[in-house]
């Protein structure tokens, strides 16, 4: 198994490359991708003078939604590991319109707590699952909150009820140069909390209690645009550097790789439909300063139906 320091410079490393595309696709991400984050921004609830931890900011689109939603006497820090994007984030949402706005460069698993806590609440849009020591990073998460401040988060579930990331990635892959590492087992990638009963232990293991994981179904809307609509997917996804490396052949020949394999989710004339099965998560954070080593709290699992319409 790889040990957490060498995961750890895996991910900076595979970030840094990947900044690019997410940048490049930050506004689609924000009105395509907000459904991921959707039901964590319903149940966080932020409120007026809130200050709001956004963990896994990226470009910014959900610190600056946070941000609206504390209003001018809160505060919402976003913070990400990669350096570019919250660069991007600081030039795309200014204090000038986001009044409590904040950004900043970070390792949250490296951090003993995050600047500007205590925080109220900490939210986070498909970023858990990312990192190299989930335990760590969860750890400093529950330190930057209040004692019985809220954690509210979104990951993905399992590959089965995602299948749009495997069809843009085989698509893609055969076309490109080499690629990053793929996960194995419980290495941080998109479906390394696909095992609930993981999750749960590492939340327990950080100092959250009252943990609650509900399986939650959404629908990424996307144009009938299949070109732009396979290299926003394959940018913002482990392909991404291999795709901007290659020559225009091979990048059109990527990009028609995954438009093959796509076609399946796409309503001609309407566009596409990428289903997408997430945990939403939430808990509670613990009052004493080191994570809690007391027996494992009443974890709840809900069961609900299917969202067909998401916001």
């Amino acid at each position: 198994m790889v040990d957490a320091a060498t995961l750890r410079s895996r991910n900076a490393a595979f970030w840094t490359g990947a900044a690019a595309g997410w940048i490049r696709h930050a506004d689609r991400q924000d009105e395509i991708g907000r459904p991921l984050g959707a039901p964590a921004m319903d149940r966080v609830a932020a409120r007026p003078a809130e200050r709001i931890l956004d963990v896994g900011c990226g470009c910014g689109g959900t610190t600056a939604e946070l941000a609206l939603a504390v209003g001018e006497t809160g505060t919402a820090v976003g913070v990400d590991i990669a350096e570019a994007m919250v660069t991007a984030a600081r030039q795309r949402f200014s204090t000038r319109r986001y009044p409590g706005i904040r950004f900043r460069a970070a390792d949250i698993e490296t951090l003993d707590v995050v600047p500007g806590a205590p925080f109220d609440a900490a939210y986070s849009r498909m970023a858990l699952m990312l990192l190299a020591d989930p335990v760590a990073g969860c750890t400093t998460i529950r330190r930057s909150l209040r004692p019985g401040g809220r954690l509210v988060a979104t990951v993905f579930r399992d590959g089965s009820v995602n299948p749009w990331l495997f069809a843009t990635m085989l698509g893609a892959a055969p076309h490109l140069g080499a690629l990053p590492p793929l996960p194995v087992g419980e290495e941080p990638g998109p479906f390394s909390f696909a095992d609930p009963v993981r999750l749960t232990r590492v939340l327990t293991r950080a100092g959250f209690t009252a943990v609650t994981i509900t399986p939650c179904d959404v629908t990424l809307d996307a144009p009938d645009e299949a070109d732009a609509v396979a290299e926003w997917l394959i940018e913002v996804g482990p392909a991404g550097a291999a795709y901007r490396a290659a020559p225009p052949a091979g990048q059109a020949s990527a990009r028609a790789g995954a438009v093959r394999l796509l076609d399946r989710f796409r309503e001609p004339g309407v566009g596409y439909r990428l289903p997408a099965g997430l945990w939403l998560v939430t808990a509670l954070a613990a009052g004493a300063d080191k994570p809690s080593t007391a027996a494992r709290p009443p974890v709840t699992y809900h069961r609900q139906p299917r969202q067909d319409e998401n916001r």
